[in-house]
């Protein structure tokens, strides 16, 4: 199917689009040149400039993934890698370009920042134009700033220390790519012993047609520390493709937790090529929540290295795929340290002729004496053209393991349906009803907001059948 004939729900919220007067962009296309102009964009120290050109080069000669949906659709020739808005990163709300404020305010940003969040960052294509941080949480000492302020400032030997250690460029051709070409995004220090109450949040919003967003977050709980970190990312429809290949890098320090929440509902013509990775230190918890709903093609596999002896990962999931899409996604445990355990719980919808897999990944290494892993994964498919996959590997190097996998695919039963009915409700609303009873478990682990968001795609996605 061509990207041009993409089925399209009712998603008008997320739909308008900004005219792009006053912009600067770069030439499409991907070259040293146009790596040295967005480095001097930047004002890159040097070896970040150095890490630019050498990542194009790991980018040039790594090929294609051949194993996962196509993106021979996707020409980095017709993508421009930065675009940016003509204003400088706000700290007051009333400062942001009315149009770009008019964006957030529509997406509810100011809105979730004034009633539950203790910080927000709002980035607008390849730049955060608005911060702000509330001043009880930098008081107990939190950092949460822009990459660059973070790159050139007071933590700049912090994020040299840390920066694409996690997801190295040699790791896929679209790491090598972020390495690159990388823009915007979330440096997070929480010192050692703090406890963040309320969440932080960063949204993103590629507003540009034939664009990239390439946003870099560098998230470190440090010991004994606590913080909930949410991301929301939308984009409206072009006939275009466009691209969002970013990249999360979370450390997650002896006894801390952390939970990174994410509602993605890119565009049906966005490649979805992003890539996550935590490291767990002893007694430390990492918690994924994850909901995916746009976008024409994703490869989203957050992955979680438990390092320290009884470190603990779970990880919550929901996948959507609509007419026109082929969605990839699921999760990848990497258990070294002893008494490490895991948790996957995941759930698939597919409808209108949309393909959803399911790709998860456990090792288990000879190191990980005591170790328990649970892989629970259900998918719900809404009709019969559509296609659900389940591709579970499982890598177990000790005899001193628990490991367990279930899978679950099935249709919406008919008798669910007309029971419902036969109570005065429509088959539409009723359908609708199920689909969010089984996305319960994912709606319950977010933000009051941010499940009823979710709840609204849900229905969105739902209408018409």
């Amino acid at each position: 199917m061509g990207i041009q004939e993409v089925a399209e729900v009712d998603r008008s919220l997320y739909d308008f689009k900004d005219d792009e007067k006053d912009f600067y962009r770069l030439q499409e296309g991907l070259t040293p040149d146009i790596v040295k102009q967005i480095s001097e964009e930047k004002h890159d120290p040097q070896w970040m400039r150095d890490f630019r050109l050498q990542s194009l080069e790991i980018y040039n000669n790594t090929p294609v993934p051949d194993w996962g949906p196509s993106i021979d659709g996707l020409d980095m020739d017709h993508i421009s890698s930065y675009v940016r808005a003509n204003t400088n990163m706000k700290g007051s709300w009333e400062e942001v370009p009315e149009e770009i404020r008019n964006t957030f305010e529509k997406l509810g940003i100011p809105q979730a920042e004034r009633e539950s969040l203790a910080g927000v960052g709002a980035q607008y294509d390849s730049e955060l134009v608005y911060h702000n941080v509330r001043a009880e949480v930098a008081d107990q000492g939190v950092v949460y700033t822009d990459m660059e302020s973070a790159l050139t400032g007071e933590y700049a030997d912090m994020v040299e220390e840390h920066f694409m250690k996690l997801v190295p460029p040699t790791d896929h051709k679209f790491a090598a790519l972020h390495g690159a070409v990388w823009s915007g995004g979330s440096f997070v220090y929480v010192p050692k012993g703090v406890k963040v109450e309320i969440p932080l949040q960063s949204y993103f919003r590629l507003n540009a047609k034939g664009a990239g967003q390439f946003e870099h977050t560098l998230i470190i709980v440090d010991e004994g520390a606590d913080l909930h970190f949410i991301e929301g990312c939308s984009a409206p429809k072009y006939n275009v493709a466009n691209l969002h290949a970013g990249c999360v890098e979370l450390y997650v320090r002896k006894n801390a937790r952390l939970r990174y929440s994410t509602i993605e509902n890119w565009s049906k013509n966005m490649y979805n090529l992003n890539t996550k990775r935590a490291l767990v230190d002893e007694n430390a918890t990492m918690e994924w929540v994850s909901g995916s709903f746009g976008s024409h093609v994703s490869y989203l596999y957050p992955t979680t290295i438990l390092r320290g002896d009884n470190s603990h990962c779970e990880f919550t999931g929901i996948t959507f795929a609509g007419g026109g899409q082929n969605l990839d996604t699921g999760a990848k445990m990497i258990q070294l340290g002893k008494n490490t355990s895991s948790y996957i719980n995941s759930k698939s919808i597919s409808k209108d002729g949309g393909i959803s897999t399911y790709r998860s990944s456990i090792e288990i290494r000879p190191t990980a004496k005591g170790a328990k892993s649970s892989v629970d994964c259900a998918s719900l498919m809404l009709d019969d053209i559509s296609r659900s996959d389940t591709i579970p590997a499982m890598d177990i190097r000790t005899g001193d393991a628990d490991v367990g996998h279930e899978a679950k695919i099935g249709r919406i039963s008919d008798e669910a349906v007309f029971y419902l009915m036969s109570r005065g409700i429509s088959e539409s609303e009723a359908r609708a009803m199920i689909v969010s009873g089984f996305a319960d478990t994912v709606s319950k682990e977010l933000p009051l907001e941010y499940a009823a968001e979710m709840n609204n795609l849900i229905k969105l996605e739902m209408e018409g059948m």
